[in-house]
């Protein structure tokens, strides 16, 4: 049987990933060029974790997923306290990231390193995290819920999709998506190089 939830959940993640791993790939160059440029894309990337992960998926998930998943498998509830702690924590780190930004970007390269560090453990932190999700949730998800489950699950997460993960187009969001597709440098995006 389909499980639309179950397929957005992993598309949002890829999504999610993309991102991250696009993030770690503009630090490794300098925004001496074209530092407006530079700061644009990086801005528009977090802004795109705040609003979609933190602010969308992840309540879907606190919500709903993970209580079924207690309901029907209480053994894996150290599991979920640790996902539903780093959901708590999301939000908060991804706002230093914001701030640690602006200050490398107003401030200069006394700031770089702060931010870089700030930003490659998030990055790990955030993939660690879909992966327990992914290997640990997921799994019992698709051989312990009910039809019934699973038919509320595919409602919710049908709403407020990421367009990134869908393709889809979303006037609301064209200008954040534009950002980060057509400014950010080749291979991470398709915008012209630094």
């Amino acid at each position: 049987m389909s499980r639309p939830a179950l397929q957005i959940i992993r598309d949002e993640h890829a999504a999610v990933a993309a991102v991250l791993r696009s993030l770690l790939q503009m630090m490794e160059r300098t925004p001496d060029e074209q530092p407006e440029r530079f700061f644009d894309v990086l801005r528009a990337m977090l802004f795109y974790i705040d609003e979609f992960p933190e602010r969308r998926h992840h309540p879907k998930e606190s919500d709903l997923l993970f209580p079924k998943i207690a309901r029907v498998a209480p053994q894996l509830m150290p599991v979920i306290r640790r996902l539903e702690d780093d959901h708590m924590q999301g939000e908060g780190r991804v706002r230093e990231l914001q701030h640690l930004l602006l200050a490398w970007e107003l401030l200069g390269d006394s700031r770089r390193e702060a931010f870089q560090q700030a930003a490659r453990e998030y990055v790990e932190f955030y993939l660690s995290h879909m992966r327990v999700e992914e290997t640990e949730i997921l799994p019992t998800a698709v051989k312990m819920l009910s039809d019934a489950d699973w038919a509320q699950l595919d409602e919710a997460f049908q709403q407020h999709r990421d367009p990134i993960a869908t393709g889809s187009h979303d006037p609301v969001y064209d200008r954040l998506f534009t950002r980060i597709v057509m400014k950010t440098p080749a291979p991470i995006g398709v915008g012209p190089a630094f």
